[in-house]
């Protein structure tokens, strides 16, 4: 087994996570998951719109699957809550790792995954709107989750 050295912030993400929960009757509803790892991960959006602007008013996340995981879901619902759609949509898996002062190489995927399954959150409410889609390159190696039905 190997002995992985995880950052303070990682520690306190994963031992008191941050907007962990279901949204009902979310906006935005993102679902991933890695199956090399076993990592799944569902975030929820709540939009409102604000002088023309698409706010994330709340976001929750709900994840299956090991520390960084579960810290990398906290840290980007930190990082874009009350941000616009348009600069959530900008968040890299680099930004939620130094925001957490780093992630050991093997977990790098993690964050990927975190920064994806927002993404596909943001994307899921595009979709919900009249003419609006987006689309964007995943940066992890993951499937989408075989089962639509969300966690209960």
């Amino acid at each position: 087994m190997q002995n992985i050295k995880y950052s303070k912030k990682v520690k306190e993400h994963f031992l008191h996570p941050h907007n962990m929960g279901k949204i009902k009757n979310a906006d935005g509803i993102g679902k991933l998951g890695n199956p090399a790892c076993g990592d799944v991960m569902y975030i929820y959006l709540k939009i409102i719109k604000k002088n023309e602007k698409e706010i994330i008013k709340d976001i929750k996340f709900q994840t299956m699957g090991c520390a960084a995981a579960i810290s990398t879901s906290s840290m980007i619902t930190d990082i874009v809550k009350g941000k616009t759609l348009e600069e959530a949509f900008k968040i890299t898996n680099k930004d939620v790792a130094k925001e957490l002062d780093g992630l050991p190489p093997i977990k790098m995927h993690c964050s990927n995954l975190a920064a994806d399954v927002l993404k596909e959150a943001i994307k899921d409410y595009y979709n919900k709107q009249k003419n609006r889609k987006i689309k964007y390159e995943k940066t992890a190696c993951y499937k989408c989750c075989d089962s639509k039905k969300e966690m209960d």
